[in-house]
């Protein structure tokens, strides 16, 4: 696999780095807390699991009409998100605990999706959060499918139309991750990076489908064996409840990376910005003020804070943005952050469209 080298001779960029860590690092000393997850954050684990799980046990055991099933298999899809985002994110960065057993343990919540753990910490961890933004390395922004999300991948005809069709593809995104996992899988092997994480391919092919073999046996077979649920019945609902994460999750990261202002840098073996300013320029927050969305969105408002502070429990976020943005103002860096939720999601259709054009 390619590798890049990020460095500067820009004295500002060094100093603003060094500045910014030392005042975060102090924010957490001085007020003598944890940088990892608090008593809220235990509470939102909590309640983001039973927002899953419950509605599925009222399906297996209560009677109900299957259209109520229907209405209950579209909060556990706001259920897998909000796990995705708010706690399995976290766990799998190492910012949920200081003990390796408590964030492995959370992160395999990534499995009640039917998706892997190795796999989305290749991706995210080392792909995304190294080469932010970079085409060719940052797999978030590569093709999905019929949609083009870099500037320097190959424009296609079909492409004009994309801020108009994107949305019902981003629907797919976790029923991919379903069979995509084991291509994702041999991808990494090929590359070295299976290796990297000290494991071996075989026993996590084996894994892998013994774990996805469990998760349709009891999210699909359940409700067929306990239930009077017709076969399409249960496909119907199984679908809708994972478009209706992946609608929520496509949404969430895509207006952090794909928008108007977050910069898509050439890959080069040597990159002219350090590391943090890079981050700062491909990435950007939004809605920072309200509530209910950062907190349900596991603090992925705060894209910024995350990308330069990926091991501090996004419970933090919010406190450190201020420190963030005032020290980057200070040194003359951007810092990329959009009002609200409606305007980061039309940022985003502006983008897309801005990709579809030559």
């Amino acid at each position: 696999m390619q590798t890049i080298k990020f460095n500067t001779s820009n004295l500002s960029e060094k100093q603003f780095v060094q500045e910014l860590r030392k005042r975060v690092s102090d924010y957490f000393k001085l007020s003598n807390i944890s940088p990892k997850a608090n008593t809220a954050m235990i509470i939102k684990t909590i309640v983001l699991l039973s927002a899953y799980l419950a509605p599925f046990v009222l399906i297996l055991f209560v009677p109900m009409n299957p259209w109520i099933a229907f209405a209950l298999m579209v909060l556990m899809g706001f259920g897998i998100a909000g796990i995705g985002m708010g706690v399995m994110h976290d766990a799998c960065h190492g910012a949920y605990s200081r003990k390796k057993w408590v964030n492995d343990l959370l992160a395999g919540s990534l499995y009640l999706l039917g998706s892997n753990v190795l796999n989305w910490k290749i991706q995210h961890n080392v792909l995304h959060h190294t080469y932010t933004n970079i085409s060719g390395l940052d797999e978030d922004i590569d093709d999905k499918g019929p949609i083009r999300l870099s500037e320097n991948k190959p424009l296609k005809p079909w492409h004009k139309y994309q801020y108009l069709y994107a949305f019902a593809f981003y629907g797919l995104m976790t029923i991919t991750m379903l069979t995509n996992d084991f291509t994702r899988l041999w991808k990494y092997h090929k590359a070295g990076l299976i290796k990297g994480q000290q494991r071996n391919m075989t026993k996590e092919v084996i894994k892998m489908m013994v774990r996805k073999v469990i998760y349709l046996s009891l999210i699909i077979g359940l409700p067929l064996w306990l239930r009077d649920f017709s076969l399409w019945q249960v496909l119907l609902g199984f679908f809708v409840m994972h478009w209706t994460a992946s609608i929520i999750l496509s949404f969430v990261f895509q207006m952090a990376h794909v928008v108007e202002e977050a910069e898509q840098p050439v890959l080069q073996d040597h990159m002219q910005h350090d590391w943090s300013v890079h981050q700062m320029n491909t990435t950007a927050d939004f809605a920072q003020g309200h509530k209910l969305l950062g907190w349900y969105v596991g603090g992925l408002n705060f894209q910024v804070e995350h990308h330069l502070f990926p091991t501090i429990c996004h419970v933090h976020y919010k406190a450190i943005a201020p420190i963030v943005e005032k020290t980057a103002k200070e040194f003359g860096i951007r810092y990329n952050v959009q009002p609200s939720f409606s305007s980061a999601l039309l940022s985003h259709i502006y983008r897309l469209k801005e990709l579809g054009k030559a």
